[in-house]
């Protein structure tokens, strides 16, 4: 289908799946909107947060001024729901028809298949090129992403859009 068509059922789609939310029955998913979504997850900066409070609290310990202040505990408590937030905000990557998305530090996001150069296979990860930027990894070690899944999806993608796929 040319872009232009896929544009107009998108659109024609969306229309019909508020009608469908409105009634309360399922959305409709076109073929080519079908995306794969891989996640992972992050354990590394949660047990460096944990580990940077225990530090702070065996260091303060010996002051019971700072002790007993609120602003302390506060600081505490906020280093601990950060933790928490960075172990139940899984990372993750969504390989659909013509992109890769991902989250990012600074959010969601999205590259086409036009700016990506070649896609690198390892055992333990996944190096995304892009023309311009930074490279995207994604690793098992880092990230326990499931590295041999994420590689057999990414070769069919890079299969569909031309992309050169190097194997270490």
């Amino acid at each position: 289908m040319s872009r232009s068509w896929e544009r107009k059922v998108r659109k024609n789609m969306s229309a019909v799946n508020k009608q469908r939310k409105k009634q309360g029955t399922g959305n409709l998913v076109l073929g080519a909107e079908q995306t794969e979504k891989i996640v992972g997850r992050n354990f590394i900066m949660p047990i460096f947060l944990i580990m940077f409070i225990a530090m702070y609290l065996f260091l303060v310990s010996g002051s019971e001024e700072l002790v007993t202040d609120t602003v302390f505990w506060l600081t505490i408590i906020s280093y601990i729901g950060l933790a928490a937030l960075f172990f139940f905000r899984r990372p993750y990557i969504i390989i659909g028809k013509d992109y890769v998305q991902s989250r990012r530090l600074t959010g969601h996001k999205r590259l086409s298949a036009s700016t990506i150069k070649a896609i690198d296979v390892q055992s333990s990860a996944i190096v995304i090129e892009q023309t311009q930027g930074a490279n995207w990894i994604f690793s098992k070690t880092l990230n326990r992403y499931p590295v041999d899944k994420l590689a057999e999806k990414l070769k069919v993608f890079a299969k569909n859009n031309g992309i050169e796929v190097k194997e270490n």
